[in-house]
């Protein structure tokens, strides 16, 4: 990492080892991503989880396995100082709703870990809020 924080290299690496992670078994590369006592938001709406126990925990309850068939795109949109902007598109092969298109809100610590998440998912089907 750098003094002033994070560049688009750091942001993109991130990504790939956060996907990396998503299709491993268990939940221990969480740690390498993730700060302690990071926050995981997975709505605009919804209350931040708190610390790796329930980052892991939220990972095995919502994927159906490591072996869960899917495709996932990324791209960096914006990256300054700590905080960076990533859109993803993930599209399941079986059972899930989608396309789903993501915007994710990204703050690290100096280490490169996240010390913040927060997604904005939105799906075809879903309420826009209208």
């Amino acid at each position: 990492m750098h003094d002033r924080g994070v560049n688009r290299d750091d942001v993109r690496r991130w990504v790939d080892r956060y996907e990396r992670a998503w299709r491993t078994a268990g939940t221990a590369m969480v740690a390498d991503l993730f700060t302690d006592d990071a926050t995981y938001t997975v709505s605009p709406w919804a209350e931040p989880l708190r610390g790796l126990a329930a980052i892991g925990e939220l990972w095995e309850a919502e994927r159906d396995g490591p072996d869960e068939p899917f495709t996932m795109r990324s791209e960096v949109v914006a990256v300054e100082g700590d905080t960076a902007v990533v859109r993803t598109e993930v599209e399941y092969d079986v059972g899930r709703s989608g396309p789903w298109r993501d915007l994710w809100v990204l703050r690290f610590d100096d280490g490169g870990r996240c010390r913040a998440f927060e997604e904005w998912p939105f799906a075809p089907a879903q309420s826009d809020g209208h």
